[in-house]
């Protein structure tokens, strides 16, 4: 059989593994923390080479995850919440959770654990589902809703993420999905060549909040190097027919990942972090704040679901 699916053991993280056997194509996932994408891997002339940066073992995820939040599920919101303080259907609400600097960040879903409810291995395919359910723990988000990750690995070296959250409550809930993956192509990201198709991004005030509004982007419409560009920016993508949203590729090596996003996931927050090894590339369903500002919110009302989809297509030249 093509593809298979294993269960692994690296540095104290268990890992759920699928396996294109005639391609060497592998992506890991981590149940035990968010059912986090762990690896996403291609062979090449040099052997494998995995492009997510990933955490080194057990210890480091535990120290780092609440910081870095690298490959995390965000769920129920993402990104960022100034103060942590949203209103919905005329009450206030505060997340008991927050970051360092007194905001709601990514979600409360990163570092729970995922139960493996299905696994298949195919000649078509590989795949796993993951699923928690959320239980109200949090006062600042007192609704129950059942969130199922899938992941499929494809014969054309995809590699599809689709999230389906459903209101198990008896009100409706506010919700918004994505991810937070950071990729890494090999050497330093200012070398790197990245375009993706935003005729529009997000206004920021200086707090990196959104204002509500869109403004013009001509930013990356072609491919071009990323150079000393710094990113910390939301953008609206603009629908494609067939071709990816985005694209990210070190011409050095041959090393190229595109981006095929469902509608459900119209914008695009892009982040190049100091260190230069990698970029954060996440798509979302809604803008950073949108408990608040409403740009992607989405409500769902009780025994309602909606599914979330994004594909990672990776080639090595």
């Amino acid at each position: 059989m093509r593809f298979t699916v294993s269960h692994q053991t690296e540095n104290e993280l268990n890992l759920v593994v699928l396996h294109d056997n005639q391609s060497g194509t592998q992506a890991a996932i981590l149940p035990a923390f968010g059912a986090l994408l762990h690896s996403f891997s291609v062979q090449t002339s040099r052997g494998p080479v995995n492009v997510i940066e990933n955490y080194a073992g057990l210890g480091e995820l535990r120290q780092l995850l609440n910081t870095s939040y690298r490959s995390s599920k965000l769920s129920p919101f993402v990104c960022r919440i100034p103060d942590g303080k949203y209103r919905f259907a005329g009450r206030e609400y505060e997340f008991r959770r927050k970051f360092t600097d007194g905001s709601a960040i990514h979600g409360i879903l990163f570092d729970k654990a995922f139960e493996v409810t299905d696994e298949l291995g195919s000649d078509a395919s590989a795949s796993v589902t993951l699923q928690y359910h959320y239980l109200g723990d949090d006062e600042g988000y007192p609704f129950h809703y059942r969130c199922l990750v899938r992941y499929i690995l494809r014969k054309d070296g995809m590699l599809l993420v689709e999230t389906a959250v459903l209101n198990t409550g008896k009100q409706p809930l506010p919700i918004a999905d994505g991810w937070h993956p950071y990729f890494t192509l090999g050497g330093s990201s200012d070398d790197w060549q990245l375009s993706f198709h935003a005729s529009s991004m997000v206004e920021f005030n200086d707090k990196l909040i959104p204002t509500g509004r869109l403004v013009p982007n001509t930013l990356f419409s072609t491919p071009q190097r990323i150079g000393d560009s710094f990113l910390d920016n939301c953008f609206h993508v603009d629908r494609q027919q067939g071709g990816p949203a985005c694209t990210l590729s070190n011409p050095a090596n041959g090393l190229r990942l595109q981006f095929f996003p469902g509608d459900h996931y119209p914008y695009l927050q892009i982040y190049t972090p100091p260190h230069r090894r990698s970029i954060a590339i996440e798509n979302l369903s809604g803008t950073p704040d949108c408990f608040n500002n409403g740009m992607g919110l989405l409500v769902l009302e009780p025994n309602k679901s909606q599914t979330f989809t994004v594909g990672y297509q990776l080639s090595a030249g």
